[in-house]
């Protein structure tokens, strides 16, 4: 089978380090540049050590367009600027790690859409799309949590939010809340009730509940704050999202872990755990994981996830998957870091 030709804009990065860690080692893809101006000419493995002894690859300052697909890991923002300033040739497929296109209101590049890259929710129209919106990292956990209650329209209460990250979910360079001697021992909330990733969450779930969220002329992230309350932390480790959401449903725990393991039998990724589960479980893995609790007419949704691969690269790997025709599990076979 014909080896799928990748090109990487912002390979510096974490999530650009993460996608050349998954992409080295899948069977059927080959990396053609990963480029990064101010790292041009070093080997990969000087800036992403872990790959050290894996890769020979060296940073490039030059596009080569002769790929496939290219993967854009650039900084919220900078992904239309890069497009709008470059001439990408019509048949290579792009997929978008940045916010740039996940959102409907403005997410056409080329007179086509990007289409929103949670496979959960869009599969079919991924293996059919040319340009894909990753989805954020907040916004795949807590929209996973979701989705078997909107398919069903039982969302008829407002959903309440707690979701700690760990400090690689604000980028590599440091800031006053990611630096070692802040963060460690430490726990801080943040963009309350209002995180960018509201916006997508409202999307989605909208589009299997219609109406759930009518912001009608006005602005749909003031809407969708009326509905869904968001508490984001910041954690004092590196990687992972543990979140637990929680809404009015008539539901008994038997009957809401029923559908949400029917509606996720499909899907490779999202596992439904009657169990209690835990942070560990997930990191280092594309998996995410959903325990449910009922307390009276209160249903609780815990979700763990690895940020950087399910909230990023991971995920990004699995849409080429499917764009290609590909096993959606092809490069994804990865292992949980057990301590």
């Amino acid at each position: 089978m014909k080896r799928i030709k990748v090109g990487i804009v912002g390979s510096a990065g974490y999530t650009g380090g993460e996608l050349i860690r998954l992409l080295i080692f899948h069977p059927q893809a080959e990396i053609v540049f990963a480029h990064s101006a101010s790292n041009a000419g070093n080997k990969v493995h000087h800036v992403h050590q872990d790959l050290f002894g894996d890769t020979e690859l060296s940073f490039s300052d030059t596009f080569n367009w002769e790929i496939d697909v290219l993967f854009l890991c650039l900084g919220h923002g900078n992904s239309r600027k890069f497009l709008e300033s470059h001439d990408i040739p019509k048949d290579i497929k792009i997929i978008d790690l940045a916010q740039d296109y996940r959102l409907s209101a403005d997410n056409t590049y080329k007179n086509k859409s990007f289409v929103y890259g949670l496979p959960e929710l869009n599969r079919d129209k991924i293996k059919q799309a040319d340009y894909i919106a990753n989805p954020g990292c907040f916004a795949t956990g807590l929209t996973l949590s979701l989705l078997p209650l909107a398919a069903e329209k039982l969302l008829k209460s407002s959903i309440h939010i707690n979701a700690t990250t760990g400090s690689t979910g604000a980028g590599q360079r440091p800031t006053p809340t990611t630096h070692f001697s802040w963060r460690a021992n430490n726990l801080s909330a943040y963009k309350v009730f209002e995180h960018q990733h509201l916006q997508e969450i409202s999307e989605s779930l909208n589009h299997l509940q219609a109406g759930f969220i009518s912001a009608g002329q006005g602005n749909l992230i003031e809407a969708a704050a009326e509905k869904i309350f968001i508490i984001p932390q910041r954690g004092d480790f590196p990687r992972g999202i543990f979140s637990t959401t929680y809404l009015t449903s008539d539901l008994s725990l038997e009957e809401a872990y029923t559908l949400f393991e029917n509606y996720y039998a499909e899907h490779p990724f999202t596992h439904i755990s009657r169990q209690n589960i835990y942070l560990k479980q997930v990191v280092n893995t594309n998996k995410v994981l959903l325990h449910l609790e009922k307390q009276e007419n209160t249903l609780l949704i815990a979700a763990a996830e690895d940020n950087l691969i399910k909230g990023a690269s991971g995920q990004a790997v699995q849409n080429m998957n499917l764009m290609f025709g590909l096993n959606e599990k092809a490069g994804l076979h990865l292992k949980s870091i057990a301590f």
